[in-house]
């Protein structure tokens, strides 16, 4: 390979690797590559979706200062980040990151459950006609579960919502 056939090349074709097209990792197993992934993907949007909350609030708050947040604001973060105050120091900054944390580490865990049974089920069956809607429903029900509003109530309309999702999602992307 020559100095001009490298350069030619873009940042994505020096990640790939050049068997499978997987990108950085491969475990030897298209179930827990897939599952990596789907966690990998999902916790970067939900790391994003974290920050660009915490900008909303920031921007939102600063445009009305001389009276504070409006209510709603200032209720909403607090359900969702407890710890920030409004400033710039140590202790909004901690709450920020661990906020980011949880969030991706909870958009990934929901996208790698999801992605592995769908994979699995499968493989399994042999058939993929309703596996992502039953993957969808116990993705739903560990969402449900790992949130602080875990009562029977919550994780039945977890488990009937993402089931839903997911077929809509599933039907959708035949017709598309």
């Amino acid at each position: 390979m020559g100095s001009r056939s490298l350069e030619n090349r873009s940042m994505v074709d020096e990640i790939k690797c050049s068997q499978g097209g997987t990108f950085l990792y491969d475990f030897g197993h298209p179930l827990l590559n897939r599952v990596a992934d789907s966690f990998i993907k999902a916790a970067g949007i939900g790391a994003l979706q974290s920050v660009s909350r915490e900008a909303y609030f920031t921007v939102a708050g600063s445009l009305d200062s001389s009276n504070g947040p409006p209510l709603e604001l200032s209720s909403a973060r607090k359900r969702h980040v407890p710890g920030l105050k409004g400033e710039t120091n140590k202790e909004s900054l901690e709450a920020m990151v661990k906020s980011v944390g949880q969030e991706s580490i909870q958009w990934g865990l929901a996208a790698g459950v999801y992605s592995g049974l769908t994979y699995g089920l499968k493989e399994a069956r042999g058939a993929h006609d309703w596996n992502s809607a039953i993957a969808g429903a116990v993705t739903g029900v560990a969402v449900a579960l790992a949130s602080d509003d875990s009562s029977h109530e919550r994780i039945v309309q977890s488990a009937i919502t993402g089931a839903a999702v997911s077929a809509a999602a599933n039907i959708f992307a035949g017709i598309f």
